[in-house]
């Protein structure tokens, strides 16, 4: 059983709305940072304690450029700390944009009757997982319009039908899910397919904001929304991820308000958001968005640093929404996952006739479309890691399991060898001759950092892999 009742100060708040605005105004108000202040509560976070709202909001309200500096250096300093320089791939793959509710930032919002509307057919499906399998992909998030098209037994049937897809040595090894909230019924159902992560992203903490921008559906009502992952807690799904879509309100609520959420998830059910996403709000079709809060740049590198800071153990997801100048800058800040060879367009992986983004047939635009090939070349020019492991979802180090081993920092003990592995597997599969000799020499640079024993049973698996076999890891 989940739930703990020693962590709740008064009563079970579980599936309870747990954002109080005026809470988190008067944190963000009433906090005056100095540089003693600031460097105390990177300290903490670098002895890998999750910040408090307070504590967060010194680091939001830290205006001085050096201070600024500060946090991002703890922030690369902490990354390093409990993730070391793997970063994980993957890709989105679009499964249907049929969507009920009517939200005025979305693409897919009931209301554009520009939209090009479909639902990708099973056949299609196995089109776009065999040639995300040509490209080397291992995980991939899927994601649906809110519709009743996309029930939880039709997830589940498309989880599924995407493992079962075997291209060569291809092979899709974890499923992750972007789609509605379920009721609890329905969140068992969709488990019990084998997913690894479900993401919910609340899009604005902020109830008046969020009732402003959603206009009609199932997704209008914020209390549904806010408690769906705690839904999928009491349904037996302990991997789940948050977001904010950064440019729907002020920057510095919504910070505190994926914090809270947080604390939320651990006091209620002992274990926090495996992921956090924090995409920024970008062109759609036929939506006209005022600038009252876009995010700039600054504040964007800003504010993923303070993320990573504020809560260690919790993944990080930078995606292609961003530019690739933006991405590879701010990766360095902390982020454990990016996307690699996106294309958000219903079909677009197997219809190599089709290079041109169209917003009436996407939800938003990408601002970073290389390859995935592309992608991993930089990566190891920047002595990052490519990762493509899915080992802590076969071996049940989810939910409070993942806590135990991330927590005291033994995650990395896994994590380094097996983004070599997944790494190798790649080099031998998928890449040409230049990269893959750029990519064992940062495999060998990699393996020299490691505990004596765990090198040598990875040079090993490494061996084997070059013979022929798959998916080894620890």
């Amino acid at each position: 059983m989940k739930f703990n009742p020693e962590k709740l100060s008064i009563r079970d708040q579980r599936m309870k709305s747990f954002i109080n605005p005026d809470e988190i105004w008067h944190i963000i108000n009433n906090t005056k940072p100095d540089k003693r202040r600031v460097k105390e509560v990177i300290a903490k976070s670098l002895d890998k304690n999750r910040l408090t709202l307070e504590e967060t909001a010194v680091l939001i309200n830290a205006d001085d450029p050096e201070v600024i500096e500060e946090i991002k250096a703890g922030a690369r300093e902490l990354k390093e700390k409990v993730y070391g320089n793997r970063i994980v791939l993957f890709a989105p793959l679009y499964i249907g944009n049929y969507c009920s509710n009517n939200c005025k930032y979305c693409g897919f919002r009931s209301s554009n009757t520009e939209a090009v509307r479909r639902t990708l057919s099973d056949d299609e499906i196995v089109k776009e997982v065999s040639a995300l399998e040509d490209n080397g992909q291992k995980r991939l998030i899927l994601v649906y319009g809110e519709h009743a098209k996309y029930s939880a037994g039709y997830i589940a049937h498309t989880v599924k039908l995407v493992y079962g897809v075997k291209k060569g040595r291809g092979e899709i090894r974890r499923v992750n899910i972007n789609a509605a909230p379920l009721d609890i019924e329905g969140f068992r159902t969709v488990g019990e397919a084998g997913i690894g992560t479900y993401q919910i992203f609340q899009e604005t903490y902020h109830p008046e904001a969020y009732k402003w921008y959603h206009l009609a559906g199932k997704k209008s009502d914020y209390d549904w929304r806010l408690t769906g992952l705690d839904r999928a807690q009491e349904a037996g799904v302990d991997d789940v991820g948050i977001g904010a879509l950064f440019g729907l309100y002020d920057w510095r609520f919504e910070v505190l308000g994926l914090v809270r959420h947080t604390n939320h998830l651990e006091a209620c059910y002992n274990v926090g958001p495996h992921t956090i996403s924090f995409p920024r709000l970008k062109d759609a079709a036929t939506i006209n968005m005022n600038k009252d809060f876009e995010v700039k740049d600054n504040e964007f590198k800003r504010l993923v640093a303070i993320l990573r800071l504020a809560v260690p153990y919790t993944g990080m997801i930078l995606t292609a929404r961003e530019s690739h100048d933006v991405r590879r800058e701010v990766i360095k800040f902390g982020v454990s996952q990016i996307d690699g060879g996106t294309k958000i367009e219903l079909g677009s992986y197997s219809d190599i006739k089709n290079e041109e983004q169209n917003l009436n047939r996407e939800q938003f635009m990408i601002n970073d479309a290389r390859s995935l090939a592309e992608v991993i070349d930089e990566l190891l020019d920047d002595n990052f890691m490519p990762s493509f492991c899915t080992a802590c979802y076969r071996l049940g180090r989810t939910g409070e399991h993942f806590m135990e081993f991330s927590v005291p920092g033994f995650i990395k003990r896994y994590c380094s060898p097996n983004a070599a592995l997944t790494l190798a597997e790649y080099l031998v599969d998928y890449a040409d001759e230049q990269l893959a000799e750029k990519g064992w020499r940062a495999i060998e640079r990699g393996l020299t950092v490691l505990d004596a024993d765990v090198a040598a049973k990875t040079r090993g698996r490494i061996e084997r892999i070059k013979k022929g076999e798959r998916d080894l890891y620890f």
